[in-house]
């Protein structure tokens, strides 16, 4: 289950503007703010690209939920 608030605070933390995430996204705003909101989905190769920014983990965590051990 795809975790907003938890997307927006890992880029906070590593000071990651919506400007930039669209741009290694490959997408407009409007775009990214959909995708944010859940009105549409984010793409394979788009959590691909959020995971070089935000490291595998964090997308485990955002796309998925916690990771279980």
């Amino acid at each position: 289950m795809f975790n907003s608030a938890l997307l927006e605070y890992e880029m906070k933390i590593r000071d990651i503007s919506q400007d930039d995430m669209c741009s290694a996204l490959k997408i407009s705003r409007s775009a990214f703010y959909r995708k944010r909101n859940g009105i549409s989905e984010f793409t394979q190769s788009e959590m691909q690209a959020i995971g070089e920014m935000l490291g595998q983990d964090a997308v485990i965590r955002i796309f998925f939920g916690e990771r279980v051990s």
